[in-house]
């Protein structure tokens, strides 16, 4: 299981208005993987993926929308894309965490099963994660299991086990079926999920309400760095930057952050003039970037958008309805976006993945800071997921269906079960040997066992 814990500036400006404010939806967007079949057996399951962008760095995430741009902060892979991570300080949010993606898991594995159960087609397996079985139990021929590699979960079908005694040409074996029953067995899990996030964020509109941001000029400065150039020059946390070197910052997001960044980088050395805001006073200060090791400019500094975060809560159903359905709409472009992003720049993104244990971490940290954000933790996790499963790709749903499609395509003759088995089982273990690998590399990079080490 692996989330993508920032996204690029382009794609965090989406803002939709209610009563002339914007709902949050820009959050981490996590694209995911997805596994399709076992050496053995068919199976569907899930391993949730993706690449992330290091241009936005979030201290305080989901509620708070505290988008903090460090500027004089080292390049570090962890303490810029994960803000939370290696602080498993707190047991309570850690294992909110876990919960929140056991369920969304569970969900996904459960609209394959459900889909295959009210067909009457044999369901041999419920795994939650992969490889040895930590414990077990049967019912009615089912194994439920849970697993020790958490890179998602699966659910198993007989048709190709040899240790199965159901007849190969049993019609209620999945491989046996017609193409449409097959499909909805394969598709069921996204299904699931965009039905979980569209019942998630429903939930929070009517429980907590709808998170929004009114958006002011400037740039907020929530904390400067000690014995840094702005620390040097008199810069304060609380600080609103109204405007540099005389050109005034709009009240745009990101686009006031990203332009006082794009200044302050490009003058190291040089004195830079800040209009600054500070207890209902505005006055000037002149701040000297230091140079940094790229040659760049950079004062010590986290930046983030001038905000002011409220909340909506509808007056009746349909308004309820209203508003679901914009922040469903609104994550789900985000989400699209996003991944679009993902591909345009996979030669920079592809080495800033994350894993499961990062999850949790930024989890863990949302939290921390807001248990509410956990409802459009959840909601993001599942969309993206029903979405990049989609892809047709081996080892995703997608790639499944494009199987199938492919079947439709030859009159119904299916490809030679060996190539179709090889398809999807080198799919399966190119993820799962990614997977294994952010394992370890995310878990060497928490601060503890840093220290340990």
């Amino acid at each position: 299981m692996i989330i993508n814990l920032s996204i690029s500036p382009s794609t965090s400006s989406l803002i939709r208005s209610i009563n002339s404010k914007a709902p949050i939806s820009q959050f981490p967007l996590i694209p995911q993987t997805h596994f399709s079949k076992s050496l053995f057996s068919s199976s569907f399951g899930n391993c949730l993926c993706s690449s992330s962008y290091l241009q936005t760095h979030y201290k305080n995430q989901f509620f708070s929308e505290k988008r903090r741009y460090p500027l004089g902060k080292s390049d570090s892979f962890r303490s810029r894309a994960f803000p939370g991570f290696g602080s498993f300080d707190s047991v309570q949010s850690v294992l909110e965490a876990v919960a929140v993606l056991g369920a969304i898991i569970i969900v996904h594995e459960g609209g394959h099963f459900l889909a295959a159960y009210l067909q009457g087609i044999h369901v041999s397996k419920f795994a939650v994660g992969f490889g040895p079985v930590l414990a077990k139990f049967n019912a009615k021929n089912v194994e439920y299991s849970i697993r020790a590699f958490p890179l998602g979960g699966f659910v198993g079908f007989p048709d190709n086990d040899p240790e199965s005694n159901i007849p190969v040409d049993d019609k209620n074996l999945l491989k046996n079926r017609p193409i449409l029953d097959r499909v909805l067995v394969i598709s069921a899990g996204v299904i699931a999920n965009v039905i979980f996030a569209y019942a998630i964020i429903f939930v929070q509109v009517l429980s907590v309400g709808l998170p929004v941001q009114e958006a002011f000029p400037g740039v907020l400065v929530p904390e400067v760095r000690v014995a840094s150039a702005a620390a040097r020059d008199g810069l304060l946390p609380g600080d609103v930057i109204l405007a540099v070197n005389g050109i005034e910052l709009p009240k745009t997001i990101p686009t006031s952050v990203s332009q006082l960044v794009d200044v302050i980088k490009k003058n190291p050395r040089r004195n830079v003039l800040l209009k600054v805001e500070r207890e209902s006073q505005d006055f000037e200060i002149g701040i000297t970037p230091d140079e940094s090791s790229d040659g760049t400019g950079r004062i010590g500094v986290q930046l983030s958008p001038n905000v002011k975060i409220s909340k909506v809560r509808p007056k009746n159903l349909p308004e309820a309805l209203n508003y679901t359905g914009r922040e469903f709409w609104g994550l789900s472009f985000n989400i699209l976006d996003s991944l679009r992003q993902t591909f345009l720049n996979f030669s920079q993104s592809a080495s800033k993945v994350a894993g499961p244990v990062a999850i949790i971490a930024v989890g863990a940290e949302v939290a921390r800071s807001n248990v509410d954000g956990l409802y459009q933790f959840a909601a993001v996790i599942n969309l993206n997921l029903a979405i990049i499963n989609l892809l047709p790709l081996p080892a995703l749903d997608g790639g499944s269906l494009a199987l199938i499609l492919i079947e439709a395509a030859r009159g119904g003759r299916k490809l030679p079960q060996e190539l179709e088995q090889q398809i999807m089982s080198s799919g399966i273990m190119v993820v799962t040997l990614l997977g294994l690998f952010l394992i370890i590399r995310d878990t060497l990079n928490l601060d503890f066992i840093k220290e340990l080490l």
